[in-house]
Formats: structure tokens, sequence, C-alpha cells
């Protein structure tokens, strides 16, 4: 029996070497692999226009056109009726513009979360982006996977597979693209919101999810449908300023045409 043990030893080994499986340990390591895979590659600005259906109980839909442009990281303009209405909500280091009537109405601090996990993690640095999710309240350290829409994907939040208390986000395992949120929103915390990236399509040298859908305690509240999508648009200087807001030239005049 002894001839064996050299084979057994071998083997031995080579288990040893190879450790646990090597996905990642925390979330921490999801958002590094997401900053790291697109660092080099993702779009730096995205143009679209969006479709945008809200449901509201007794009521028909009702759809209005949004005019967006984002910029990498963390700007965000959304010009809602159209690029003249003066109507719009900008979203600027971290803190949120309500602009009514071409002037600022309000304003607030504010991290928006979709655009963090969907665009601005592949345009920052790994520490900023999780120092951002860790203060919007995601438990880091805990993960699990899962499977969504038939692909495996990452659960960060929670540990605990079909856990609904946990705020979560799940990330697409093959692709790192961010793929779903949820979390416990109301009075007492008692709905849960589900927000979910659908039919992701390549943009670019990154990815594109054209279909957003909300929906609390399993009905449907908001869609979101986006159109005309362009990347590589220059926007012009002051565009993400609130207090020039109607003073820069609008994208949607810059690229009539092209």
């Amino acid at each position: 029996m002894s001839r064996f043990l050299p084979v057994l030893l071998l083997t031995l080994s080579l288990s040893a070497c190879s450790g646990k499986p090597s996905g990642p340990k925390d979330g921490r390591d999801v958002i590094t692999a997401m900053q790291e895979r697109y660092a080099d590659s993702w779009y730096e600005t995205l143009t679209f226009v969006q479709t945008t259906i809200q449901f509201r109980p007794g009521a028909a839909p009702d759809t209005t056109l949004w005019w967006e442009g984002i910029r990498i990281p963390g700007e965000l303009r959304i010009d809602i009726g159209g690029p003249d209405t003066g109507d719009a909500m900008v979203f600027r280091q971290d803190s949120l513009y309500m602009i009514r009537a071409h002037q600022v109405a309000a304003a607030a601090p504010t991290m928006h979360p979709l655009l963090i996990l969907g665009f601005d993690v592949y345009g920052q640095p790994a520490e900023e982006t999780i120092a951002k999710l860790d203060s919007l309240g995601f438990d880091l350290d805990r993960i699990h996977s899962a499977e969504w829409q038939g692909r495996p994907a990452w659960v960060v939040g929670t540990d605990i597979p079909g856990d609904t208390q946990e705020p979560q986000f799940w990330i697409d395992q093959e692709r790192l693209v961010f793929v779903r949120m949820t979390q416990r929103v109301g009075m007492d915390l008692e709905s849960l919101q589900d927000i979910r990236f659908d039919n992701y399509q390549p943009l670019g040298e990154g990815w594109i999810a054209p279909e957003v859908r909300f929906a609390v305690d399993s009905t449907l509240t908001l869609v979101e449908l986006y159109e005309d999508i362009r990347v590589g648009v220059d926007f012009s200087e002051g565009f993400f300023e609130p207090a020039s807001f109607s003073t820069a030239p609008h994208w949607a005049a810059t690229t009539s045409g092209e």
C-alpha cells in the first residue's frame, strides 16, 4: 500500500494550494472587482431620453419623458418633460437640487444608490464607493450567492438566502453589473421596495440596462425605459451646476442632427 502514498500526498498538497473558492469574501471584494474590471474602459458620459411610467392605485398610468445626462462619477441631471421646461433634478457632489421654473427650489444632502451602483462604481476608487454604501446602511460584511433571472449573482447585505428584512444589492457575477436592490420602506418599514435593472446590453466598452422597474410589495410603481442612448457626449461648462442651470447649453441641442 505504501506505493500509493506519494499520490495521496500530491492530491492533498494540490487541495491545500487551491484553498477555498476564489469568490469574494465580502461586499468590499465585490465592489473592488467591479471597479477593477472596468476602470479603464467604462464610458465616462451618458445621455438618454427616458419614458417614465408611474403607476398609482385607481388611476391610469402617468407617462412623462425625462432627458437625462450623466457624468461619472456623481453627476446626474434630469430634465422633466423636456430640456426647456425649467423643471429638473440635479444630483451633484452627494446633494440633490430640485429645480422649478429654472430656479433652485430646494436642496438637500442626498446619495443616490442607483447612480453609485450602476455607474459611479466604475469611475471612482473602490474605497469611495464602499464608504458611501456603508453610510447608506448596507452591511458589506454579509454576502451570499444566488440566482437572478437565470444568472448567478452576489447578494451583498445579507448572508441568509431569501432574507427580505435587510437592505441588499445584487451584482451579476459574470458581468459584474448591478441588477437588483431591495430595502424596507414606509413609516414602520413595513413594505418591501424592489428595484431592478433589466435587459442589459453592451454599450461602448461597458453595459447599460435600458429598463428599470420599481415595485413595492410586488406591486409595480414605476418603469423607466431608455431610448436614444449615447456615450461620449461632451457636456457644456456648468451643465451640472445648479447656479448655471438656465444658461449652460443643453446636450439635446448640441447633439441634435448627429
